[in-house]
């Protein structure tokens, strides 16, 4: 275990963990002693050793139970963020493992009965989905009732190259392998090469496509089509005149309790209520004073606290021109930091697919959301999301008579640049697709921007802080940036060039 804990350290540690648990596993194969050897079979048969754990089952009764021992695998025990990296860094280094020890791991990461984290799910059924054939061309070289000894035979058999060496030879080609020249030649290869290349082959096109592939539409949370009872339509008229007739914060507080008890008395669908009511037409020192005092504690994330925001804050902000007003943005900064998830899918994704792009006053009220009310891990996961999510990661909540403003796809501006380099000085480490999708919308909007110094400014902060990242796209990068012409672009061309 003791020689394993410097490649744990840097999964735990590095912003780059599938690249320098790479080096640092071929230096160690090359220094691996006899005592202590270094494996893929052997990291493996690591993270797969069982352990004995304590669980503590939380529920609602007034009783708690009592801790229990339950057997897990060793990779279980380890943080979230360990495990979603290993899970990643045994795609990126797959060719070096077992496929079926990979498979077993990952499916057994997956058939647990504890609750998965999302990165560790998702990483899980990646590697899952790398592993899969990529057409059934194989079946012809297996016999159905001994397809998994196959696959080990094939892995752990000698290369072809040798094989036909030794077959030619009749003294042992490598004198210095402990094996005798009957063993060596009695190995026989499974398949051919031609289902891996074909597959390896694949990978790459889709790879390649899913870079290339802009943002999805994504799936917007809305209110049912709900009838209401008349009574309700005429109180919320009311309360849509008293809105705009602002007098005093506390008149707007009792307004801000009647509008709670509206919404959520009686199983109503408080959705369709906020829309009947058009709160975001309240002056802001009014919307201020709604936002403070529309809470429920009771409620979830993305129940209640997202359909506030969307209602009084995100139609405001989805027309801002000039910069928000002070009242307005600290009330703001207040509500997100008490429902963080609430801010990110009631106004961060809504705001970044503004259908015009964002603007500065819009990237400043985003700026300060990230920065106050959100962790750097969270930034990160909203801008794997945003940028790579599949369709069902990437919703976002509204009304409906807002969504013509929002597009499905990133309207790419200078603002949008802006905020990824705040991001990127924000110390948030983007993930490895994060940057592949970056990368792909500078070469395609290079030209657009040639003369831009703030797009000049988020390619040099871009290359400075993910340089590790950016070495497979040199060259192309140094190619798309010679097209600019700004303060910073010999800057930016120097760093490319020591990368």
């Amino acid at each position: 275990m003791e020689s394993w804990v410097p490649l744990f350290k840097i999964f735990l540690n590095s912003p780059t963990p599938e690249t320098e648990a790479s080096q640092w596993l071929q230096q160690s194969f090359n220094a691996s002693s006899t005592t202590t050897p270094i494996t893929t079979s052997s990291f493996l048969s690591l993270l797969s050793k069982p352990s004995d754990a304590i669980v503590i089952d939380d529920d609602d009764s007034s009783s708690p139970k009592p801790p229990r021992a339950k057997r897990v695998m060793f990779i279980e025990t380890l943080p979230t963020t360990v495990q979603s990296r290993i899970l990643s860094f045994l795609a990126y280094e797959r060719q070096r493992f077992c496929k079926r020890d990979l498979s077993r791991l990952a499916q057994n990461v997956l058939s647990g009965n504890q609750e998965l984290d999302f990165w560790v799910k998702k990483a899980a059924r990646n590697l899952l989905d790398l592993l899969s054939e990529s057409n059934y061309k194989w079946i012809s070289c297996l016999s159905l009732d001994s397809g998994e000894e196959g696959v080990d035979e094939e892995f752990e058999s000698i290369p072809g190259w040798l094989k036909e060496a030794a077959v030619d030879a009749n003294d042992v080609i490598l004198p210095w392998l402990p094996i005798l020249p009957d063993e060596f030649c009695s190995v026989t290869p499974f398949g051919s090469c031609e289902v891996s290349v074909d597959s390896s082959k694949q990978d790459g096109e889709d790879g390649k496509e899913e870079a290339n592939e802009v943002v999805e539409e994504m799936e917007i949370d809305c209110p049912a089509n709900v009838p209401l009872d008349p009574g309700i339509h005429e109180k919320a008229t009311c309360l849509k005149a008293r809105i705009l007739n602002f007098e005093s914060s506390l008149k707007t507080v009792g307004l801000a309790d009647e509008i709670h008890q509206l919404c959520l008395d009686k199983g109503r669908d408080s959705f369709v209520v906020l829309g009947l009511i058009e709160p975001w037409l309240a002056d802001d020192e009014t919307a201020s004073v709604l936002i403070s005092h529309l809470v429920n504690e009771s409620e979830e994330e993305l129940g209640w606290p997202s359909q506030v925001l969307c209602s009084v804050i995100l139609p405001k902000l989805l027309l801002l021109e000039v910069p928000a007003s002070r009242v307005l943005v600290a009330a703001i900064m207040e509500y997100c930091k008490l429902h963080p998830k609430a801010a990110v899918y009631a106004l961060l994704f809504p705001l970044i697919l503004r259908r015009e792009g964002i603007n500065n006053p819009i990237c400043d009220v985003i700026t300060r959301i990230i920065r106050e009310c959100l962790h750097p891990a969270h930034v990160s996961a909203f801008c794997q999301k945003l940028l790579c999510g599949e369709k069902d990661e990437r919703r976002l909540i509204c009304l409906p008579c807002h969504q013509r403003l929002i597009s499905g796809e990133l309207v790419w501006t200078e603002s949008l640049f802006n905020l990824f380099q705040i991001i990127l000085n924000h110390n948030v480490h983007l993930t490895q697709d994060s940057v592949d999708h970056i990368v792909y919308q500078v070469q395609q909007l290079t030209e657009n921007f040639s003369k831009s110094l703030k797009f000049g400014h988020f390619l040099l902060c871009l290359v400075t802080k993910c340089s590790l990242l950016l070495k497979p796209y040199k060259l192309s990068l140094i190619e798309a940036v010679e097209n600019t012409s700004t303060l910073v672009t010999k800057s930016v061309l120097s760093k490319l060039s020591s990368l």
